[in-house]
């Protein structure tokens, strides 16, 4: 669909001017907004002199000053920390009030002021550990939900909504509340007297209770407070469930207590993984998009998707899954890249429901793409008895590689007969110097190299690694600007000015992505703790014992299903920790799927809820984008994606594929499912030439022997589906062209040493 230079442009297209196209694909990186004139750079140094400050009053009188005298702590640091910590909270609230104008900006300078010494205590405790996790997880909650407050007040104030306000203001004191409560008594509600909790305490439990559904709702929908809701309710209900589902039941009382007062439930182990591990590597990803990264990732894909048919298209494909690799939610992903890459596939000619689709699928594969698998990876190697971080990212890498390739091969066949004149020249203006790409390889490279090098060589813990990513990153993001503003005569002030605003936004854009993540997990822990109290895990595999009939395929068919169901309106991570405590140790214990593979399976089977109708959160949120009908735009995305449902039965049946080895066994499974992925892309996906009866029967026969050569125990098998894909071809390409005898008679000559 080419596009008619009379017709207005469309404000939902891509940038393409030159100049505009410089300033950011994604937008104005630098997004603090500050005031104009005067109070404009008043609010700038505020934000500057936060940085010292709260670096002070945070590691001084743990870290520096203990450093410097030889000593391995100061005596009174606590008071010092109490002291400057309530001096700073109320100078940033008097500093707010005085520079700001209006509800909006107040809580903007708000939300980035705290943001600083919020990232400063996380940063410290990666550091120094001296308190126990459990106790400083009550903490971050707390923080983090009272930012999270901070940043959802100014659409209800502005639009004069009282209600929805006090909803919100009432829920942040009762979080920051009961978790300064639970923060003091630590001891006593955790150790001394856990199991048992007073009247007050049940009902501190209970305004918390509501407080955190009333937030989760409000980030997640309906669907997702459902999840919560029948979770309490499966817990209060137990003797009048059918089956094996009964129980004994929970008492409101004893339900308030797992959830809040033992220092469980909703500060569980989840929330303790977000504060210790998954924060700062979300704080990582903030500072990257706040320094340009994201920008960066997807002018590099524009720029290599120039070079084939399909390349509007893999643009979606290559920036999705990188960016989506480090978002823990497939949905926010497909909003934010689907927000450029949508319209661009469209201005090029591709369907709306094309380019939902391809956005849909390539946001869900960035959720499996290591190093960060968006964020399952953390979880993963918690569950996993003996696993490491780094085991679990090896152990991803050949499937991950299998569903790229088979989605590119897809998005290649389904988009290049659609595009009509890529326009993609102007789209990111004129290239980049040399040494500008060299600038900014060594700025968002070096840190991740520390990253690997301090995970993958040093073998440091994972809380280690990520602060010092996170402090790489802070480094580079500041000084390569510097060295860059240097070699281009240009002043090293504004540079240096420009870089600390870009960090400062990066603690804000930090908050804004862990917030949603650490609300659901929270959420999540809670339930999923009142579900392990009641025996569920063993009522679902006597239930998949009981309609499979022991017969492992059949099993492993429902435990998807389940998956899905469970995965339903959840962001990776949920859906991830829900079906691995539910759902795997079944498929580990009575179907003796070794534990990798097991996880591996339902970490696959639970993303496929955004992209599997009716519910299809993914592909609901690139529809709304693209303009495209609902329900072809998961045709699109389920034509596209389909080895990844085929992908957890491999895993299955052959766990060599998430051995964490690179041996002839795993290759050549890998390799196998690579080929056998690609023959079912090739059957569904390929415009074949022939009659309607001809093209059916090609697809189905592609499909059946892609899914064996994925699939099926024996290797024999295997290579026989193999050979049945490669004759089908061969029949394929004979019988689609206008002499199939004399095209057999050729190649039969050719063989035979004669010329044609």
């Amino acid at each position: 669909m080419a596009t008619n230079p009379d017709t207005p442009p469309d404000p939902t297209d891509p940038p393409t001017d030159p100049e505009t196209a410089e300033d950011g694909l994604l937008g104005d990186e630098e997004s603090l907004d500050l005031a104009e004139g005067n109070r404009g750079r008043k609010q700038l140094l505020l934000y500057l002199l936060s940085l010292p400050f709260w670096a002070a009053v945070v590691f001084g009188p743990t870290v520096i000053a203990p450093a410097l005298l030889g000593v391995s702590e100061i005596d009174g640091s606590a008071t010092i920390l109490g002291v400057g910590g309530v001096v700073g909270v109320i100078g940033v609230a008097a500093a707010v009030l005085w520079l700001g104008s209006g509800i909006e900006e107040r809580l903007r300078m708000a939300l980035v002021s705290y943001s600083i010494p919020f990232w400063m205590i996380v940063m410290w405790y990666a550091r120094t550990q001296q308190m126990p996790r459990g106790r400083y997880a009550v903490a971050f909650l707390g923080g983090i939900l009272g930012l999270y407050v901070l940043s959802e007040l100014d659409e209800p104030l502005i639009e004069g909504n009282w209600v929805e306000t006090a909803l919100l203001v009432v829920s942040g004191l009762i979080t920051l509340g009961t978790s300064g409560y639970l923060f003091l008594n630590y001891q006593q509600v955790a150790i001394d007297t856990v199991g048992r909790a007073t009247e007050p305490q049940i009902l501190m439990a209970f305004v918390f209770t509501l407080a955190l559904i009333y937030l989760t709702w409000r980030s997640f929908g309906i669907t997702f407070l459902a999840v919560v809701l029948v979770g309490i309710g499966y817990g209060l209900a137990g003797p009048q469930m059918p089956g094996p589902l009964a129980h004994g039941g929970l008492s409101p009382s004893r339900i308030l207590r797992i959830l809040v007062v033992s220092v469980d439930g909703f500060y569980g182990f989840l929330t303790r993984l977000v504060a210790a591990w998954i924060a700062l590597f979300l704080l990582y990803a903030g500072l990257l998009k706040a320094y340009g990264a994201f920008d960066l990732i997807l002018r590099l894909a524009v720029r290599s998707a120039k070079y084939v048919d399909s390349g509007i298209a893999q643009t979606a494909v290559i920036s999705s899954a990188v960016i989506g690799s480090v978002n823990g939610s497939q949905t926010a992903n497909a909003g934010m890249t689907g927000s450029f890459t949508i319209p661009l596939m469209k201005k090029n000619g591709i369907k709306p429901e094309t380019a939902g689709g391809i956005e849909a699928v390539a946001s869900t594969a960035g959720q499996v793409l290591p190093p960060v698998m968006g964020a399952g990876a953390f979880i993963m190697a918690q569950l996993i008895s003996g696993a490491t971080y780094v085991d679990v990212i090896i152990s991803g890498l050949i499937p991950a590689a299998v569903l790229v390739v088979s989605i590119a091969m897809a998005v290649h066949y389904v988009a290049a007969p659609q595009i009509d004149d890529p326009e993609m020249d102007g789209l990111i203006g004129d290239a980049m110097e040399t040494r500008t790409v060299v600038l900014e390889a060594v700025k968002y490279g070096v840190p991740l190299a520390i990253l690997i090098y301090v995970l993958g060589v040093l073998q440091y813990t994972v809380m280690t690694a990520a602060l010092y990513t996170v402090i790489s990153m802070i480094a580079f993001g500041i000084g390569i600007p510097q060295i860059q503003a240097l070699l281009d005569g240009e002043s090293n002030r504004e540079a240096l000015v420009g870089t600390l605003e870009q960090t400062v936004d990066g603690f804000r854009e930090g908050i804004l992505v862990v917030a949603p993540v650490t609300i659901i997990l929270a959420a999540i822990n809670g339930v999923v703790d009142i579900l392990m109290a009641t025996g569920v895990p063993t009522a679902i595999s006597l239930t998949l014992l009981d309609l499979s009939g022991g017969i492992a395929i059949i099993a492993f068919m429902l435990a998807m299903i389940i998956c899905i169901i469970l995965g339903l309106g959840m962001p990776t991570t949920a859906a991830y920790t829900v079906v691995a405590l539910l759902v795997a140790p079944t498929l580990i214990n009575q179907f003796a799927v070794p534990e990798f593979a097991g996880h591996f399976f339902v970490f696959y089977a639970a993303i496929l809820a955004g992209l599997t109708p009716p519910i299809a959160t993914c592909v609901a949120v690139t529809c709304g984008i693209s303009g495209g009908g609902f329900w072809g735009s998961c045709k699109e995305a389920l034509r596209i994606s389909a080895p990844l449902f085929v992908l957890p039965f491999a895993f299955a049946y052959h766990p060599e594929l998430v051995s964490g080895t690179f041996d002839y066994a795993s290759l050549s499974a890998g390799v196998l499912a690579m080929l056998g992925s690609l023959a079912i892309i090739h059957g569904i996906n390929y415009r074949f030439v022939f009659g309607r009866g001809q093209t059916y029967g090609l697809r189905v026969a592609f499909f059946v022997a892609g899914v064996v050569a994925m699939v099926h125990p024996s290797q024999m098998v295997q290579f026989g589906a193999l050979a049945a894909v490669l004759a089908l071809y061969g029949l394929q390409t004979v019988i689609g062209r206008p002499n199939p005898l004399g095209t057999l008679r050729g190649a039969a000559g050719v063989f035979s040493g004669r010329k044609r």
